[in-house]
């Protein structure tokens, strides 16, 4: 009797600090293999910036038809991943991971073959289908497997997007130098491969994901519509900025300063490249500091830095252009988990909401830029994209706590 009380005691006190421990150890595997499924799906739409001096060259298109495609992708690929969050917070569909994937592959791959401006803006059209597919179920699979320490989780999952954005430029720009136009084919090789994999690893993603979605869904707080309709216009204008650059800057070596061609996947690498690692330092720093204060202070940390591009040459150009995309971007996946902080209880449509809308409303901003381009030239635009840090630094002066007080 002497020795049952204490280790009554302690079974009583062990077991829910075993939870606990369970519940925060991310499935590193999970991770691992949906950030792989990441790479691929954006290296997909990350490969659009650096085909469009081409197809612009091929089918003589003017800087407003340039601006329309991207608008179409953004348009396809982010306004609608709500609709697919929606879905996504009804019930699961986890065959959405490996659909999309193929379908993307497909969109983008077969923009080589196409004869004209129509058939590019379709080919198009149908890759942002892929990638709004894709993201919302990602991420909420994501963040159910990343554990308490999401921020830097996810900053790891966002890892594979970002270097699947930043490895796009080059990867298509070697493929069309060396292949011709119809080099793009060659994305359908990633795309095939790891569809095939995920497509295999569906039972693994059910059995490991759907306990914990229950669990999530009967601890969320209240939703604060008010504030994430705030974090989105904030979102908005940091696409609009990021956008402007991966766009423009393209066009501003090859048109502006004559630069050769061959420069533009180097050009994007160092932005994209840097905004990837920029993401995953930034994960540990927001868990410390929380999501909020990161989000207020790092867009303005970033202003600086796009002017300073503007207004130098050579190589330290190119140092203040991935200083600009390693800080800007940085927020990328922070916002995220700001995002599904405001609204717990659909995490996959905050997902969607982040992801998606707010980086398909800053897509309406590049079309607006096109104009500027059209009219006053490529430096006008890029000198609007770096400065518009400084908007989306005011607005996030007034975003509130979540009401959970963890971010």
């Amino acid at each position: 009797m002497a020795d049952s009380k204490p280790a009554a005691y302690e079974a009583t006190v062990a077991a829910p600090f075993a939870v606990a421990v369970e519940r925060a150890r991310p499935h590193t595997k999970l991770i691992g293999l949906l950030a792989l499924g990441h790479f691929v799906i954006d290296v997909t739409q990350g490969s659009l910036p650096a085909v469009l001096p081409f197809v612009k060259q091929m089918h003589a298109l003017s800087y407003a038809q340039v601006a329309m495609i991207v608008l179409a992708g953004n348009l396809t690929s982010s306004i609608i991943q709500p609709l697919f969050g929606y879905l996504s917070d009804q019930i699961a569909r986890r065959w959405i991971l490996p659909l999309s994937v193929f379908v993307a592959g497909a969109g983008m791959g077969a923009i080589g073959l196409t004869s004209g401006y129509t058939g590019v803006l379709a080919l198009v059209v149908v890759m942002g289908l892929g990638v709004a597919a894709w993201h919302p179920e990602g991420y909420k699979t994501a963040t159910v497997v990343a554990g308490d320490r999401k921020a830097t989780a996810l900053s790891w999952f966002s890892l594979g997007g970002n270097l699947g954005i930043a490895v796009g430029p080059p990867l298509m720009t070697f493929l069309i130098l060396g292949f011709g136009v119809q080099g793009t084919l060659g994305l359908l090789v990633p795309s095939l491969l790891v569809g095939m994999l995920l497509l295999a690893a569906l039972p693994m993603f059910t059995r490991e994901v759907t306990a914990p979605r229950a669990t999530r869904a009967r601890s969320a707080g209240a939703n604060m519509p008010g504030a994430m309709a705030l974090l989105i216009l904030v979102v908005s204008v940091r696409a609009w900025a990021s956008l402007g650059f991966t766009t423009f800057v393209p066009f501003y070596y090859v048109d502006t300063l004559q630069a050769d061609p061959r420069l533009v996947g180097v050009l994007l690498f160092v932005f994209l490249g840097s905004g990837a690692l920029g993401t995953v330092i930034a994960g540990p720093i927001a868990d410390r500091v929380g999501a909020r204060p990161f989000m207020q202070w790092v867009l303005l940390a970033a202003l600086p830095f796009g002017i300073l591009f503007l207004l130098t040459g050579g190589p330290l150009a190119f140092v203040m252009l991935g200083i600009f995309g390693g800080v800007l971007t940085s927020s990328f996946s922070v916002s995220i988990v700001l995002g599904q902080a405001y609204l717990p209880r659909h995490a996959g449509m905050a997902s969607g909401l982040i992801v998606g809308f707010a980086i398909g409303l800053g897509g309406v901003g590049v079309t607006a830029l096109g104009w500027v381009a059209d009219r006053w030239g490529v430096p006008a635009a890029l000198w609007i994209s770096a400065l518009t840090p400084l908007v989306a630094f005011a607005l996030t002066r007034l975003l509130p706590a979540p009401r959970d007080a963890a971010a």
